[in-house]
């Protein structure tokens, strides 16, 4: 007798076990389509989360007004990580608890965003981010797709103009992050295997830095023609003004994420001449940008960056992936996440089986006030 009850209760304690992983791989039955959104709403880099957070209700209200997806109204769930590491790992367990969330966008620098991934992974909710740059972000497992590029192929774009421009004696700074880390040292590789291009000095700051002049000053005494400036826009402004106070004919290069108004806001003239590669560029003809365009800076009060582009195109692609699974199956949305042909305002996006997008940069530089392209 007491065996049979125990096998009842084994058989019991397995089934559950069973609905439990079903459910945490459907969303629960009801009236939304419910999509995370994690990213730092608050401190130094709040405006980049508070932008993305515009692109991604942007799209949404586009397909709400479409009638949603799969006849169910689409929802956002905003989460603030600070950029914070253990924020954003404690912001992980809570979206991954809630099983009627299908995926989440975020979150921003790729550190902060590779210590939510595991538990993304682990749970199988899908994670994009628009941001994230690390080599080894998109490792974590076939649940983290990022919709930008690897930073190698920033610092390609970055190394062909430098060439261009016949600026043969560079130098970078990069804040002290690991991403910032990794980051200058793959732009220094870059570099270095370039045969016309020299490395003359690599600085590192700390991010919170704003007195950058001993930097400065080395790389002066090292030669550089142009200085390659790996950071968030808290790094460009001071950097490029107390560059130009004792070199005004220095080239200075960001990489993608200085795409943004704020750089000319923080920087002013200093910041005139600055290149960066994009993805975007806020000045296309293109119908579909100019919407996107005109409604973002309505709202937000000035231009979106590439960026903040590629937040408004992640959200597309999870609803268009939900839409071809014709499911709310997660595992079933992550395999047409993997498989789509999306085409949005930031380029015909693809993922390869790592879950790395590919990208077509184009350069842009700063002229009387205003990011205008390089050629």
């Amino acid at each position: 007798m007491r065996k049979s009850v125990f096998i009842a209760m084994v058989v019991i304690l397995a089934l559950l076990t069973v609905n439990v992983f079903a459910a945490g791989q459907r969303a629960a039955s009801g009236n939304t389509v419910k999509l995370a959104v994690a990213f730092p709403m608050t401190g130094d880099l709040a405006e980049y989360g508070q932008s993305f957070r515009v692109a991604a209700e942007i799209m949404v209200e586009k397909y709400n007004r479409a009638g949603g997806v799969l006849g169910r109204q689409v929802e956002l769930v905003f989460y603030d990580d600070r950029n914070q590491p253990d924020e954003a790992a404690s912001i992980a367990q809570r979206i991954v608890s809630d099983r009627s969330i299908i995926g989440v966008l975020g979150h921003f620098a790729s550190g902060v965003s590779m210590a939510a991934s595991p538990t993304y992974q682990e749970s199988r909710v899908i994670q994009i981010s628009n941001t994230a740059s690390h080599p080894d972000y998109s490792k974590t497992g076939d649940y983290i797709f990022r919709n930008n590029t690897v930073i190698s192929a920033e610092f390609q774009a970055i190394v062909n103009v430098l060439n261009e421009l016949n600026l043969t004696r560079v130098g970078i700074v990069s804040i002290r992050t690991d991403w910032g880390t990794t980051a200058g040292n793959i732009a220094s590789q870059l570099i270095n295997a370039h045969p016309r291009l020299s490395l003359v000095a690599h600085e590192e700051v700390l991010e919170t830095s704003d007195d950058h002049r001993p930097v400065i000053a080395r790389l002066r005494a090292a030669g550089a023609q142009a200085v390659v400036m790996v950071g968030m826009y808290p790094l460009y402004g001071p950097l490029s003004r107390q560059y130009k106070e004792v070199d005004p004919s220095i080239q200075l290069i960001g990489v993608s994420n200085a795409y943004t108004q704020q750089i000319i806001q923080i920087g002013g003239s200093a910041v005139e001449g600055l290149i960066a590669p994009v993805s975007f560029f806020a000045g296309h003809p293109d119908p579909a940008t100019r919407e996107f365009v005109t409604e973002f800076t309505r709202r937000f009060g000035m231009e979106p960056s590439a960026l903040a582009a590629q937040a408004y195109d992640s959200i597309g692609i999870f609803l268009e992936a939900i839409k071809q699974a014709g499911s709310l199956d997660r595992a079933a949305v992550r395999n047409a996440v993997n498989n789509i042909v999306y085409p949005g305002i930031t380029g015909r996006t693809t993922f390869d089986a790592q879950g790395d997008a590919d990208k077509v940069f184009q350069m842009v530089i700063i002229r009387d006030g205003r990011f205008v392209p390089f050629r």
